[in-house]
């Protein structure tokens, strides 16, 4: 018959004394404490597993209570009745603890980061880790990507839109959505905590590039002539070639020689070097057709005397192996006194609405001149087989259009 043993009692826990050999009091069902001759209490339970008797340790009292430590005596009793060894159950969440922690959400943010590189071109790469390594790994990096919670991703955010930055705030979140997601489906936490922030930041209301209207275009003309001689020759041409052609800046200064024939009048822009070309995910393979103007082909001649030379159109100052800069555009609009007004991407939204309003050609061909996404391959033949003498008409007559204007405004 099995000895009854009567359960410990606080006080006889906290009376027990070290003695010269280690001594135990049981409390039954396996579990007992015992006293090291150094005064260490320590939890033990006793257990049988496939005919083999095992060791569970509990902790140390006080750090584990009487209390604690029976409820880990019942709970490693119905894992036994269950067939599982407490043992290895316990060694298996020790193990899954230390994986969850050795997992911060900088280590899976780099991760993700590596993962997605081949998607990304190399600056948006570069921007984004480097977002994530100022805001957001200096407040959370370091903690496992599981235990982050809501309130310490929304402080991280708040911090960021503290000092205005509003857009990073709303793409770093973005961000951090992705990384959680990532770490879901390789089993490092159960739940995206940065989806659920969804009327947590300040909406961020979506402006358009600075751009003057067309009642505006006289006065703008009249400040680039008189502002000529405080321009350097090839940046005053830049100008005029942005208001002719109305491509994107990148596209008019990072243009080679190579690219143009000065004799026919024709310049192809490469898919390759053009603004949907260079998506890392199916990219549109499409070269751009720049249909020219009789004044924009003169422009052209005139600058390939001063540059013709050198690989670039417009080669750098400081570097000729290099093309201008973005910024001297801007710097040119800066100095004809319409900062904050106009940009090198406002020359397109000008042309858009001033060629639809006063010439009246169609959106479709002016869109097609701005080379747009098209909707698929289809349109995109169209385009290219039915716009392409529309479009060399509709430049022609814009280029006529505002020798007019500024004849008879100036």
């Amino acid at each position: 018959m099995a000895r009854i043993i009567k359960p410990l009692s606080p006080l006889q826990i906290k009376n027990a004394k070290p003695k010269e050999k280690p001594y135990k009091l049981f409390d039954g069902s396996g579990l007992y404490m015992e006293v090291t001759p150094i005064g260490s209490k320590l939890w033990r339970m006793k257990i049988r597993i496939d005919n083999r008797e095992r060791l569970l340790s509990f902790g140390k009292y006080p750090d584990v209570s009487l209390e604690q430590a029976r409820a880990r005596r019942d709970e490693a009793r119905k894992q036994k009745a269950a067939g599982i060894d407490p043992g290895e159950a316990k060694k298996r969440q020790k193990r899954e603890k230390a994986e969850k922690a050795a997992n911060t959400f900088e280590k899976i943010a780099r991760e993700w980061h590596s993962n997605r590189l081949e998607t990304w071109q190399p600056n948006t790469a570069r921007d984004i880790l480097q977002r994530l390594e100022k805001d957001i790994f200096p407040e959370i990096g370091n903690l496992p990507v599981s235990s982050i919670t809501h309130k310490q991703l929304i402080d991280t955010l708040r911090k960021i839109e503290s000092r205005g930055a509003h857009e990073i705030a709303k793409r770093l979140k973005a961000n951090c959505a992705r990384i959680f997601s990532y770490a879901i489906q390789h089993g490092l936490t159960d739940r995206n905590i940065a989806n659920d922030l969804t009327e947590v930041l300040k909406p961020v209301r979506k402006g358009h590039f600075a751009s003057i209207t067309t009642e505006e275009l006289p006065a703008f003309l009249k400040a680039m002539n008189q502002n000529d001689a405080r321009l350097y020759m090839p940046t005053r041409i830049a100008l005029r070639l942005m208001l002719l052609l109305f491509l994107r800046t990148s596209e008019l200064i990072e243009t080679p020689w190579s690219e143009i024939n000065l004799e026919t009048g024709e310049w192809v822009i490469p898919w390759n070097r053009m603004k949907r070309g260079k998506l890392a995910m199916n990219p549109d393979k499409t070269d751009h057709h720049v249909c020219m103007s009789k004044q924009a082909l003169t422009l052209l001649r005139e600058l390939h005397s001063l540059t013709g030379g050198s690989k670039w159109l417009f080669p750098n100052q400081r570097d000729p192996q290099k093309p201008m800069s973005n910024g001297a555009i801007l710097m040119a609009i800066r100095r004809m006194g319409y900062q904050n007004q106009m940009t090198g991407h406002g020359f397109r939204a000008l042309a858009m609405s001033t060629i639809k309003e006063k010439l009246h050609y169609r959106h479709e061909v002016v869109d097609r001149q701005l080379a747009h996404a098209q909707k698929n391959k289809v349109d995109s033949a169209y385009d290219r087989a039915m716009f392409l003498d529309e479009r060399k008409k509709m430049m022609q007559d814009w280029a006529d259009y505002l020798d007019e204007l500024q004849a008879s405004k100036i």
